[in-house]
């Protein structure tokens, strides 16, 4: 059983008004021994000024006296996650890439590249997609070629190493993790429909956010890359608790037996969540791990 630290400063008063919702069992019948909390970024655990909770460096010192992994998992760049997580960086495991890269205690466990086959097809229907913008990610840096400055500002934010070139299709070679596509309208709407077609390439095709959509290597996903950070440390599914947003989180949450879904998610991703957190305007995800810690002190 734990004991109460004198540095816990979590009221334990609060398991009795959890701020998520359980679908069927109270979380005091269900949750426990969780060695592993993995979630989204945008959406989910960042507000919409893509801001963290202040409240982050006391919860995650909680964490870590319990021996519990905090894992960001994001579509971002790594650089774009690390950026966060400066002072912890060294000791915290990262998926970045939506499950194309992952570091842990600042060492490659795994790095996936697109195939260059179809990248510069793709690159020209978005060139003829009224509104679309596209990025070519890549391990040190991401690149645009637009001219658009509040663009360029704007993808700096989840990609922090950038850079505008003049022609993307003169700068290939085979270090591509992804394509990301933006649309200022809506990516389910405005570019799914065009580019849903390189699925029976081999390729995986996802709407990673309201205006973002991701194309990939087929079998990569956030998904697959929990469950080889789950066997790289030998932990269980049902010691995993992995919160999300978006369709690109619904592989990831199907790996942990607590998932949450938030409160402003796509209907997709509630449908394939156990559970529902409160919005990430709310950090419902750092309230959800703060109901957690204070009902394991209370037990």
């Amino acid at each position: 059983m734990l004991t109460h630290n004198r540095h816990m400063t979590f009221n334990p008063k609060s398991i009795y008004k959890p701020t998520f919702i359980f679908r069927k069992m109270s979380y005091r019948q269900i949750m426990k021994n969780i060695k592993l909390i993995v979630t989204d970024m945008d959406g989910t655990f960042l507000n919409s000024k893509h801001e963290m909770s202040p409240e982050f460096p006391e919860i995650y010192d909680e964490l870590k006296k319990r021996n519990i992994l905090f894992v960001p998992a994001s579509g971002r760049q790594m650089f774009g996650i690390t950026q966060f997580f400066n002072e912890n960086e060294n000791e915290m495991a990262f998926i970045a890439e939506n499950g194309g890269y992952i570091k842990y205690q600042n060492e490659e466990l795994f790095a996936d590249h697109l195939s260059e086959e179809h990248i510069p097809e793709i690159i020209n229907i978005i060139r003829n997609i009224d509104g679309a913008t596209v990025v070519i990610s890549r391990k040190q840096k991401a690149y645009f070629e637009t001219d658009n400055q509040e663009f360029a500002d704007y993808v700096s934010q989840f990609y922090k190493e950038n850079e505008k070139i003049n022609d993307l299709l003169s700068n290939r070679n085979n270090d591509v993790f992804k394509i990301a596509i933006h649309h200022p309208e809506g990516a389910e709407e405005h570019l799914y429909p065009y580019l849903k077609e390189y699925e029976k390439y081999n390729l995986k095709v996802v709407v990673s956010g309201k205006n973002w959509l991701d194309i990939m290597n087929k079998d990569i996903n956030k998904g697959q890359a929990l469950e080889k950070l789950q066997q790289s440390l030998g932990i269980k599914p049902e010691e995993t608790m992995v919160f999300g947003d978006y369709m690109n989180d619904i592989e990831m949450l199907k790996k942990a037996h607590y998932s949450f879904a938030m409160e402003n998610a796509h209907p997709s991703v509630k449908e394939a969540a156990r559970f529902q957190a409160s919005c990430n305007n709310s950090f419902g995800v750092l309230a959800t791990i703060k109901d957690y810690l204070s009902a394991e002190l209370a037990l």
